[in-house]
């Protein structure tokens, strides 16, 4: 029988790629917490900070590139088949090294929405709040596509799904700390689905997981691709 194979990325995975993890070393940016600009009461209160915030990071991708760990995942969904791969990251390296069936659940750096007409659009170049939407032609609303803390998750329904249907969960560079993604081990013990931690170091919840093993997903993530495929 195919296994369903579900995914979950985490910083850790763009790690080799040179973009900072969220809560690793280097967490403050320039004397701000991070997580006290990832709300909407901070883009409220401040926006140009917010926007310089999200600009500087989105310029950033253009400067990396993905790594062997992303380019195994696409490769097991290209010969596999059955996979499901949800990410926690931002940035757009799974796509970029060839995964189609990615849920990005906390948005994307290269969108922007408009606040005004709910619209989201391919952003490549810096926001702010002059920005016009180019659906319906206002100023002042045009925010990055990103799920702030205290916002709703993207594409629950779809996660969801995936989970019922899996055999097999993948936790990748998470700590998985931060819900709803954390409740993803649990839905898979509830399925009865065989669990698995690839991490740079154990996180609190190692103990959880069928196997756990400790590494840098550049080196993990292809050794377990090719026992998957073989």
């Amino acid at each position: 029988m195919t296994e369903n194979i579900v995914i979950l990325t985490g910083a850790g995975i763009s790690a080799a790629s040179g973009i900072a993890t969220f809560r690793g070393a280097g967490g403050l940016w320039r004397d701000y917490d991070v997580t006290s600009l990832a709300t909407p009461q901070a883009f409220a209160r401040n926006p140009d900070l917010v926007h310089e915030f999200y600009n500087e990071r989105r310029a950033k991708l253009a400067k990396v590139e993905p790594n062997a760990a992303h380019f195994a995942l696409a490769a097991l969904e290209q010969k596999h088949g059955a996979v499901t791969l949800i990410t926690q990251n931002v940035d757009d390296l799974h796509a970029r090294g060839g995964s189609q069936n990615l849920i990005q659940m906390h948005g994307k750096l290269k969108s922007a929405l408009c606040t005004h007409c709910d619209t989201r659009t391919d952003w490549q170049g810096p926001l702010d709040q002059n920005t016009v939407c180019p659906n319906c032609g206002q100023t002042g609303g045009m925010r990055p596509d990103i799920v702030w803390f205290g916002e709703v998750p993207h594409a629950l329904d779809q996660i969801e799904a995936a989970m019922r249907a899996a055999t097999l969960f993948v936790s990748i560079g998470t700590s998985g700390a931060v819900y709803p993604a954390a409740g993803l081990l649990d839905h898979a013990h509830s399925v009865g689905a065989h669990t698995i931690e690839l991490n740079l170091e154990t996180s609190e919840r190692s103990h959880e997981f069928h196997e756990s093993r400790i590494g840098a997903a550049i080196d993990l993530v292809p050794q377990f691709v090719q026992e998957v495929l073989q």
